[in-house]
């Protein structure tokens, strides 16, 4: 696997494969990688000849009082990781190489409608930083396929409606979210939890299997199967910051009739925030 910093090193080796009849795929990282990263670079492999990764932690999706300056940085072991799950190419660019014009001045890409609410209400500018910065690498690499992490959820509607109303020629595809034992969804930022709050976060996931199987059962009460979920977390040692049943495509509230359902939740243990989702059919 070669290692590139600058966007000309990265379209060189990308024309290269190219030329070579290749298929190109896509999996963008901010690195500090788990197994949940390894198995979108291996399904990637699966569906491509060429697998180009990326690690940045963009500046653009991170709040004032979020943890730009903490997230884990650990280039050395995602390399090695990214060697194992099968990487041909590790774009790792610095911010002046991504923003050469500073941030403030920085064109901004937006999507209305599947980017409002949830995470998008509780970190305001969230998704207009990830929209940048995917638009921005896809422009970059070029690839045929890009592979996205079920567990952001809200990310991956985001990309898909962003590909399809920009006619990006790029086919985006979802892969399951990776879980511990336990049932805890993997994420760079579990090992910013204590152990004990590592034993409490499972209740993250259990709960939203619990109404599913609620929902499955036949209860509709939607409003009230949120509050109950929240008191579940609550009553967990878990602080919400949401839950809510919506329509697994266009991300608005569920309503008595959807087939395609998504419950959605966030909340924090300490000053960690975690995030899940159980997509389900009826």
């Amino acid at each position: 696997m070669n290692t590139v910093k600058t966007v000309l090193e990265l379209r060189a080796a990308v024309a290269r494969a190219r030329g070579e009849g290749k298929r190109i795929a896509f999996v963008p990282t901010m690195g500090n990688l788990h197994q949940g990263h390894v198995a979108l670079v291996e399904k990637a492999g699966q569906r491509a000849d060429f697998v180009v990764a990326s690690i940045f932690v963009n500046p653009l999706q991170f709040g004032p009082n979020e943890d730009l300056a903490k997230y884990p940085r650990t280039l050395a072991a995602d390399q090695e990781k990214l060697v194992g799950a099968g990487c041909h190419l590790l774009f790792h660019p610095e911010v002046e190489e991504m923003y050469p014009h500073g941030q403030d001045g920085q064109t901004r890409v937006s999507v209305p409608g599947v980017s409002e609410g949830l995470c998008g209400a509780s970190r305001p500018g969230h998704f207009e930083g990830v929209a940048t910065v995917v638009t921005k690498l896809f422009n970059m690499v070029q690839p045929d396929i890009a592979v996205f992490g079920e567990k952001d959820f809200q990310q991956l509607a985001v990309i898909r409606t962003l590909v399809r109303d920009l006619n990006m020629p790029v086919q985006i595809i979802g892969e399951p979210t990776v879980r511990a034992e336990d049932g805890l969804a993997l994420s760079s930022r579990n090992g910013y939890l204590s152990a004990e709050q590592r034993a409490q976060a499972p209740a993250l996931y259990r709960t939203l299997r619990q109404l599913a199987e609620a929902i499955r059962g036949g209860e509709r009460d939607f409003a009230k199967l949120q509050e109950s979920g929240k008191a579940e977390l609550s009553a967990a040692g878990l602080r919400p910051d949401y839950l809510e049943v919506r329509e697994s495509t266009a991300l608005r509230p569920a309503r008595d009739g959807d087939q395609q359902l998504v419950i959605l939740a966030a909340a924090f243990l300490g000053n960690t925030r975690l995030i899940d989702n159980l997509a389900f059919e009826l």
